[in-house]
């Protein structure tokens, strides 16, 4: 069966040992079972997914990249962080430099102030940066534009005429449907998206947004956006449709109490659920 969706991973989906071909199945087959959850639960039919991967293409040689050490950062990653943690207005007493001790302070001041575990907070900002850095360091970057293409050839070669997308991958798939106006998207839904981040994302989009706005991919008809309140990478809240001209729905709605970005929980919502069920 052809996809009907295809579906764009975020942070933290490396599969150690794996091709891009087997990871992008293994992924496909973890979505299929959470969408399907949700279209379940909202009355739709079971859905057929594809997954463009590209994790692989932001793996920095001679660099591990999953351990939990800010101090690792190096300086274009510590600065990615400080401009991103400036959105919770969080002083750190500390000058701004190429030091990370200031992003540390406000990581473990972060995590205090949301309830979550000081750890997996700082392992998950360490991957954040390296991550979203990695792609967005430079608009000609190979990585990025590979990236791109991994969104367009599925898209090509499956028809399908829905994109999910999730966290970071909200940018590769937005840039990517930018890059190919002539491919037509009934519906863009992007999960978890920190597309409207000012500092650290927006300005770095590509096509640059204009007077600080984005818009709508013009070969997308509906783009919905949907961001649990409590999800500290979908910032800053209500950013999405204040800065993105075309989008049709940004709604903020409790997808889980403590795990509100990890994928499985949003792609298993009913919500999401009930706006795909009338577009598939």
């Amino acid at each position: 069966m052809m996809a009907t969706i295809v579906g764009v991973h975020g942070i933290g989906n490396f599969r150690r040992g794996e091709t891009p071909g087997e990871a992008a199945r293994t992924l496909g087959r973890v979505w299929r079972t959470h969408l399907a959850t949700a279209l379940h639960r909202a009355g739709g039919p079971a859905p057929e997914v594809s997954v463009a991967y590209y994790a692989d293409l932001l793996r920095k040689p001679g660099r591990q990249g999953a351990g939990d050490d800010l101090d690792d950062l190096d300086a274009s990653e510590a600065e990615f962080a400080r401009r991103w943690l400036d959105v919770f207005d969080i002083p750190t007493g500390l000058p701004a430099g190429e030091s990370t001790v200031e992003v540390r302070q406000a990581v473990e001041t972060l995590a205090r102030m949301r309830f979550l575990g000081p750890p997996a907070t700082r392992w998950f900002v360490a991957l954040l940066c390296r991550e979203v850095t990695t792609y967005l360091n430079h608009p000609d970057n190979p990585a990025r534009s590979a990236a791109r293409a991994r969104v367009t050839d599925i898209l090509e070669t499956t028809g399908a005429r829905v994109v999910i997308a999730h966290s970071l991958g909200s940018v590769v798939a937005y840039e990517a449907l930018w890059a190919r106006p002539d491919l037509e998207v009934d519906l863009l839904v992007t999960l978890g998206s920190p597309l409207a981040l000012p500092h650290a994302i927006l300005p770095r989009l590509r096509p640059a947004p204009v007077d600080g706005r984005g818009a709508r991919p013009p070969g997308v008809a509906r783009w919905v956006n949907l961001a649990d309140p409590g999800d500290i990478v979908a910032v800053p809240q209500g950013g999405i449709a204040r800065t993105f001209t075309g989008v049709d729905t940004d709604e903020h709605t409790l997808i889980h109490t403590f795990d509100f970005h990890h994928a499985k929980n949003y792609l298993a919502h009913q919500r999401l659920g009930e706006i795909l069920r009338d577009t598939l």
